[in-house]
């Protein structure tokens, strides 16, 4: 997104970062929520966040790495059981995604988002050679939200000091049973210009056929 924050870019009438935290706020399963962003962004956040009266929201500044950032979230949360890590750039989130983790987590103290995928994917080798061919229907691709009791991500946090993609995988390295379930492939990344044209497209299409199911931080605790 060469020259824009995405975090802020304009989407629907709101920042991009505002439908994803709308989205906690109305969930009845979150008591609170910490907004982990760059310090350079805490003022703008800050005055989103009053203007918004989201009292439960705390602005958090963020670590070099993502699983730093999940860190600092952790421990500017209350004590509570479970807690849920969303991207901020997941605008398209439905409420009833972080309530149907919660019910999934309790089986087994995590689980994620994820979609089966649609494309055949190729396992490539330095040389830009395809080495192998895994079975597709044994792929998803994760997204976030991602639920954990709280006990087992604090644990996973303070024993896994390398660099990981996901707190899932953190929560895997410590021994943590992950469960999947399944997200709706509308639950988007918005990463370049493209996807916020797309996402813009969803969220229209969506505010028309189920205004009340359209609505990050990274840690979101209940």
């Amino acid at each position: 997104m060469p020259g824009v924050d995405k975090i802020f870019a304009p989407l629907a009438g709101h920042p991009l970062i505002w439908h994803a935290l709308d989205a906690l706020v109305r969930c009845a399963s979150v008591g609170h929520v910490a907004l982990v962003l760059s310090p350079a962004n805490l003022d703008q956040a800050t005055e989103l966040v009053h203007a918004q009266g989201w009292t439960e929201v705390t602005v958090v500044p963020g670590g070099k790495r993502r699983q730093d950032s999940v860190g600092a979230g952790l421990a500017a949360l209350p004590a509570t059981r479970w807690t849920i890590v969303h991207d901020g750039a997941r605008p398209l989130v439905a409420v009833s995604t972080f309530e149907a983790g919660l019910n999934e987590a309790r089986l087994t103290g995590a689980a994620i988002a994820a979609v089966p995928v649609k494309d055949t994917i190729k396992v490539i080798d330095d040389d830009s050679t395809v080495a192998s061919t895994p079975d597709r229907s044994t792929l998803w691709v994760v997204h976030t939200p991602q639920v954990f009791a709280t006990e087992l991500l604090v644990r996973a946090h303070g024993r896994i000091a390398h660099d990981v993609t996901d707190d899932a995988s953190m929560v895997e390295l410590v021994g943590g049973s992950v469960r999947v379930f399944m997200d709706s492939y509308a639950n988007i990344k918005v990463t370049t210009p493209e996807d916020l044209v797309i996402a813009e497209a969803l969220m229209a299409s969506r505010s028309s056929s189920r205004p009340d199911d359209t609505q990050m931080t990274t840690g979101a605790s209940t």
